[in-house]
C-alpha cells in the first residue's frame, strides 16, 4: 500500500456524512460511542492502489467513506476474476478480521477515503454490542446475496444481459450514497474491468457494450462509462433493481 497517505481525522463518526443518509440505520448513543473509539483514523488511497492483498494478514478493517473499489482473485497465470465492487459504506477486510488472512485482494478504482479500525477490537464489538454484531452479520449476508446474483448473471444471463445487469447494479448502488460526496457522472471502470467481472473476453465485451451503446443506454468514453438510460438498462438485464432497505454501517 505504498500509494496510501495518512490523513488527520476529517470526519468524526458523530459527523459522518454517510450516517446522515436515510439508507443507513441509526445507531444508539452507546453504539456510536464505541464506533468512535473503534475508529483509529482515515486513509486516503490513490486510484490503482492495492488496499488489501490475498493471503496477507491485516491489522485493520476499513469502511469505505468515499470512492469505488473492487474485490478480485488471481489465478497463477495472472488471469483475474473480479468478484464484486465496494461502495461508500462497505466494510473491507472482514475476512482477515475473522479468518486470519484475506481470501481476495482489493484495488481502488477511484481515489478512496477509508475509515480505519483495529482488527483486534472486533471481538469487543461482538462481546458488548449485540446490535453492532448483528450489523456485521447483516453485512456478511448481504455480500453473499450480491455474490449470488453475480453468479447467476455469469452462469445464466446472456452477454448483453450480464453487461446491463453489472452497469445497472453499479449505478444503482452509487446513487444511494451520492448525497454524501456527489454522484459519479461516469462509472470509473474500463472495459477490461467489465470483462474480468463477466468472465468474457475483451473482444466479446467490447462488442457487447457496443450493442448497449447503440440502443442509447450508455456511452463509453475516456474515464469510464456514462449511464444514459438507467431504466433501459434494468429492462435489458431483466433485473428488478435494488431492494429498498436500510443498510448497516460500521
Amino acid at each position: 500500500m505504498g500509494d496510501i497517505k495518512v490523513h488527520e481525522l476529517r470526519y468524526p463518526c458523530s459527523k459522518c456524512p454517510l450516517r446522515a443518509l436515510s439508507v443507513f440505520r441509526d445507531l444508539d448513543d452507546g453504539e456510536l460511542q464505541f464506533i468512535s473509539k473503534f475508529k483509529r483514523g482515515e486513509l486516503a488511497v490513490e486510484r490503482g492502489a492495492t488496499v488489501l492483498v490475498e493471503g496477507n494478514h491485516s491489522a485493520h478493517l476499513y469502511t469505505l467513506l468515499s470512492g469505488l473499489a473492487f474485490r478480485y482473485k488471481l489465478l497463477h497465470d495472472g488471469r483475474r476474476q473480479i468478484l464484486n465492487y465496494a461502495m461508500p459504506g462497505d466494510l473491507l477486510g472482514l475476512q482477515a478480521g475473522l479468518l486470519g488472512e484475506m481470501q481476495h485482494s482489493v484495488e481502488a478504482l477511484s481515489p478512496l477515503l477509508l475509515c480505519v479500525f483495529e482488527r483486534e477490537r472486533v471481538f469487543d464489538l461482538f462481546k458488548n454490542h449485540p446490535g453492532l454484531s448483528y450489523d456485521i452479520t447483516w453485512i456478511a449476508a448481504r455480500e453473499e446475496q450480491m455474490l449470488d446474483e453475480n453468479l447467476l448473471s455469469v452462469g445464466r444471463r446472456s452477454a448483453v444481459e450480464r453487461a446491463a445487469y453489472l452497469l445497472s447494479f453499479l449505478y444503482a448502488r452509487l446513487q444511494r450514497t451520492k448525497a454524501a460526496f456527489g454522484a459519479f457522472r461516469v462509472l470509473p471502470i474500463t472495459q477490461q474491468h467489465v470483462a474480468d467481472t463477466l468472465g468474457l473476453s475483451l473482444v466479446h465485451t467490447n462488442k457487447t457494450l457496443r450493442k448497449l451503446a447503440q440502443r442509447g443506454l450508455l456511452s463509453w468514453r475516456e474515464g469510464g462509462c456514462e449511464i444514459k438510460d438507467a431504466e433501459g438498462l434494468l429492462a435489458t438485464a431483466r433485473w428488478a433493481g435494488l431492494a429498498e432497505t436500510r443498510r448497516a454501517l460500521i
